[in-house]
């Protein structure tokens, strides 16, 4: 429970997830970006791929928009780094690092979490990073198939 928590905890917590924030929404407008611009043979498959993902991002966000404001904090409105366009190939590789950079940063947060004794939050990441695991995966697939 919040209330068990340092103010000291709960500050770099809201910091932590507040900057997770920022990259479930810069996911979400590269996914739908991504979705919209990708053209091609393989586009159909990929582009809905895409639009998938980006609404997986955006249950990410509500959940740790929630956790922000159960800790007592204000969820930022500021966005993560947006990589566009391109070829399909580069917008792929583009998902695919911005998955990769969600999940190292997530783990690091998952840490932070148990410093803490925060098991709600630690649990709430680990399950996040599960999904993101999973897209990461799901573009090294693809990838892997377009050499």
């Amino acid at each position: 429970m919040s209330f068990l928590l340092s103010k000291e905890a709960k500050k770099k917590l809201i910091a932590a997830l507040n900057y997770d924030v920022t990259l479930e929404l810069g996911a979400i407008i590269q996914y739908t970006y991504h979705h919209i611009m990708s053209t091609g043979l393989e586009s159909p498959e990929i582009s809905e791929m895409q639009e998938d993902l980006a609404k997986v991002e955006m249950k990410h966000l509500e959940k740790f928009l929630n956790r922000i404001d159960y800790l007592g904090g204000v969820p930022t409105t500021k966005i993560a780094k947006i990589k566009m366009g391109g070829s399909l190939k580069k917008m792929i590789q583009d998902d695919l690092d911005g998955e990769n950079m969600a999940i190292k940063t997530y783990k690091q947060h998952i840490a932070l979490a148990a410093k803490f004794g925060d098991t709600t939050t630690r649990l709430m990441l680990e399950e996040i990073v599960t999904d993101e695991e999973d897209h990461a995966y799901a573009w090294e697939t693809v990838l892997a198939k377009k050499k």
